[in-house]
């Protein structure tokens, strides 16, 4: 573990493969072997009960990076639908109500929306990435946005969470139909972590 130099806030598989792709164009002298997550270490993430995607990437990132003394990057991310005054937001997650279930949290939006037009089906995935250092006390967030439009079916295999349903701006893919590299290159956390990628320079030199 002494040879862990940054730590994830995360145990999620998909989020952990599409941060380090991200990451990894930005910050070439960080090595796949170098990045602990959750499971690396036994550390207890706090209740996430800030009201802002911000405020909870701050929260896990001082409280991960207090536990385990590595700096730590946390996000937090969801999607945001204009009809529903940006619901389900920082409630993605658990939208159907039991935290992580892709699946009952998608046909429950898309049951919401079922009567909705296809002209007021905006929506944004929004991400909130923080760093902290324990050691020089940096702490930095920056929020991405992805803008598009809401489909009435699931499309493609390749995404999780509200992928299969959502359409960006300027494309007739789902972020779920996308390849995974274009994908990387225009999500809300592509937007936030190159944002932060100056600080994580920093605080990894």
């Amino acid at each position: 573990m002494t040879d862990f130099r940054l730590i994830l806030a995360t145990g999620n598989a998909h989020k952990v493969d599409e941060l380090f792709a991200i990451l990894s164009p930005l910050l070439p002298q960080l090595a796949r072997e170098e990045i602990a997550t959750l499971s690396d270490f036994r550390v207890t993430p706090p209740v996430e009960d800030e009201v802002t995607f911000a405020g909870n990437a701050l929260l896990k990132a001082r409280a991960l990076a207090a536990q385990t003394g590595l700096p730590c990057v946390a996000d937090d991310s969801g999607l945001a639908v204009e009809v529903l005054g940006g619901a389900p937001g920082i409630f993605s997650a658990r939208w159907a109500g039991k935290h992580g279930d892709d699946q009952a949290n998608l046909d429950l939006l898309l049951a919401q929306l079922a009567d909705v037009k296809p002209a007021h089906r905006q929506a944004a995935f929004v991400c909130a990435a923080a760093l902290v250092d324990p050691v020089s006390g940096l702490e930095a967030v920056e929020v991405g946005k992805l803008n598009g439009v809401l489909t009435d079916k699931p499309r493609g295999e390749n995404g999780f969470g509200y992928d299969p349903i959502f359409v960006p701006h300027g494309f007739s893919q789902t972020t779920a139909e996308l390849d995974p590299q274009v994908k990387n290159s225009i999500s809300h956390r592509a937007v936030a972590f190159t944002a932060l990628a100056p600080q994580l320079l920093k605080v990894l030199a």
